[in-house]
């Protein structure tokens, strides 16, 4: 019998492999307002994090407000560029083919972010009906309540939730939300994903046998 009953996979840098053309993005508007800020600093810093989520931290560190089309121009900057280039994590279609429990998805980004990067890479269909937006619930990642949702949508008592993520943020609301989580050391050191309880792994082949839930 599986340990576990649902998988909720996170979907940037999870699923997708958003997470540089995204950071490009967004570290290329917060230097324009005066915020210098590097790719690699913008993926340390704010993987995980929903824009509105980056606004107050950076709104708070600087003391003054960020102009107020960011999240308009970061929208209109990034989908273009994910119609155009983006792909799927690479292993995560066979992982998904191997994984014999119900799945969902549990992410930071809009609705329309994430169906359109799921359509993007083809994996839409797998989890059409089952996606979960950050715009669901009061409180993003860090905190429980996305996945608390996601896990009372689906039926699963937290207890028995696997949780798929590639952030700090992510994993730290995961834990705190009585969840088994994996970390997905796609793009952050492992080390920065020592806090999942269930382990850190680099490879999405090794997904399913870690899980304990493929066929």
């Amino acid at each position: 019998m599986s340990r576990f009953d649902l998988v909720i996979f996170d979907n940037d840098g999870v699923l997708v492999d958003s997470e540089p053309v995204a950071n490009r993005v967004l570290s290329t508007l917060l230097t324009e307002y005066g915020v210098p800020t590097t790719v690699e600093e913008s993926m340390a810093r704010y993987l995980g994090h929903s824009v509105p989520q980056v606004r107050a931290r950076v709104e708070a560190e600087i003391g003054r407000p960020l102009p107020g089309d960011l999240e308009a121009r970061y929208a209109s900057e990034i989908y273009p560029s994910f119609r155009a280039s983006l792909k799927p994590i690479e292993g995560i279609a066979e992982a998904l083919a191997a994984i014999q429990v119900p799945v969902c998805v549990a992410s930071g980004g809009t609705h329309e972010r994430i169906r359109l990067t799921l359509t993007c890479t083809g994996l839409w269909e797998r989890f059409g009906g089952r996606v979960f937006s950050a715009q669901d619930v009061v409180h993003g990642k860090p905190a429980p309540d996305l996945f608390l949702h996601a896990a009372a949508a689906m039926g699963a008592d937290p207890r028995r939730c696997a949780v798929v993520e590639d952030s700090p943020a992510g994993i730290t609301g995961a834990n705190a939300a009585g969840m088994t989580t994996f970390g997905f050391a796609g793009l952050l050191p492992a080390e920065t994903l020592a806090h999942a309880s269930g382990g850190v792994f680099s490879r999405m082949a090794d997904l399913p046998r870690l899980l304990g839930v493929s066929g």
